[in-house]
């Protein structure tokens, strides 16, 4: 039976295009159940179903809130990334917008590394004691190095561990992530299109991936079930 506000959540994502899936020849089997019809070529996700997602997801962001757990953050694809970002910075967590950095969960170890010598880098510059310790050359060098460290750990330096859940935007898209969270058995939450294998996430909510509205209004919804479960 559907409630009156179901039929709200529905019209909220319905505004944003959240109901536009892939065409039917890119769709994978898993998600036969959440299309429910097509327009022209393009088929139509069921946003019933979608909303009853997002509430199941909003309750297990709210709960890793409150157990203060850390989600890290994931969703390089050009037209989403700054969404991702800024999403993550609101609750103060980790994340990666740009092209997943191999081992990042799989190897932490060695990543961990980095950002160490990142954030060394980062102290003894702010110190003054880089200038004194090493020669123009050397400088150099180390400002390549710092730049070039900067750019793929952006947004993991505050990550101190390998992180409780990841929230991913488009799995398919995010596939070396999405392998790697498996792998280690760390629960993944993910806004995910046609094409996405849904088997392969823990809790999905299936919408139009690709839809810069359709993601802002979710990541909103997801980050502020996790405020609500910080003050809780």
């Amino acid at each position: 039976m559907t409630t009156e506000t179901d039929t709200a959540g529905v019209k909220r994502l319905f505004d944003t295009g959240a109901h536009f899936a892939q065409v039917k020849a890119r769709r994978h089997p898993s998600m036969k159940p959440f299309v429910v019809g097509t327009k022209g070529r393009q088929e139509i996700i069921d946003l019933v179903k979608t909303t009853e997602q997002l509430d199941s997801a909003k309750k297990v962001m709210e709960t890793l809130a409150r157990e203060g757990k850390t989600i890290l953050f994931i969703g390089g694809k050009v037209e989403i990334a700054a969404l991702v970002k800024k999403a993550a910075q609101e609750i103060a967590a980790p994340y990666v917008a740009t092209r997943w950095l191999g081992g990042t969960i799989s190897n932490w170890t060695e990543i961990k590394k980095r950002v160490d010598r990142l954030a060394d880098l980062h102290e003894k510059e702010a110190a003054g004691t880089l200038v004194k310790q090493h020669t123009k050359l050397e400088l150099v060098k180390i400002e390549r190095e710092k730049k070039r460290l900067e750019e793929r750990l952006d947004g993991i330096t505050t990550l101190a561990k390998r992180p409780d859940a990841v929230l991913i935007v488009d799995t398919k898209h995010e596939k070396h992530a999405v392998k790697e969270a498996r792998e280690a058995g760390i629960p993944i939450i993910s806004i995910m299109s046609s094409d996405c294998n849904l088997k392969e996430v823990s809790y999905p909510i299936v919408a139009n991936d690709a839809s810069r509205e359709t993601v802002r209004m979710l990541l909103s919804d997801l980050t502020e079930a996790f405020k609500k479960g910080q003050v809780a």
